[in-house]
């Protein structure tokens, strides 16, 4: 928001002098202030990423290698970029005889992600959620397109 006051010549001078100051303090107290730098590499044993970090989206599952998604399609509703895929299939129920829909396949594209968490608040049974995974370096966009349910 600007300052719509009028200065005199020699007021205007103190202001500005006094405004450059201003600027000089922040710079000369950041210059002063310690650095921290990680050794990449060589800590990551040690790394920790701090709890709200989004990294990849991934599909939590039990033991038996069941996971909690209902196939509703609300992640992939859900997502602004179209990152999420999913492909259902619907099966009769043996004892009730309902029909009901069944996930086949989920796909997530992390190359085109934009790590807004929209899908995740979607999902009504917690069925995905962001690790703590940060490295996604390759050579190829294809390898960035996950299937989460294999």
């Amino acid at each position: 928001m600007s300052n719509n006051k009028e200065y005199t010549y020699l007021g205007g001078l103190v202001h500005g002098v006094s405004t450059l100051l201003t600027g000089m303090k922040v710079t000369v107290t950041e210059f002063f202030t310690k650095k921290v730098t990680e050794q990449y590499p060589e800590n990551r044993d040690t790394l920790q990423m701090f709890d709200r970090f989004r990294g990849t989206l991934n599909m939590p599952h039990d033991a038996e290698g069941n996971n909690k998604c209902i196939a509703c399609g609300l992640c992939q509703m859900a997502c602004p970029n179209d990152t999420i895929h999913i492909t259902t299939e619907t099966v009769e129920d043996a004892e009730t005889g309902k029909k009901k829909k069944r996930l086949v396949r989920y796909e997530y594209d992390l190359g085109a992600c934009m790590f807004c968490q929209l899908c995740v608040n979607a999902c009504p049974h917690d069925a995905i959620r962001f690790d703590q995974e940060f490295e996604h370096s390759v050579y190829e966009r294809e390898k960035l397109v996950k299937v989460l349910n294999g």
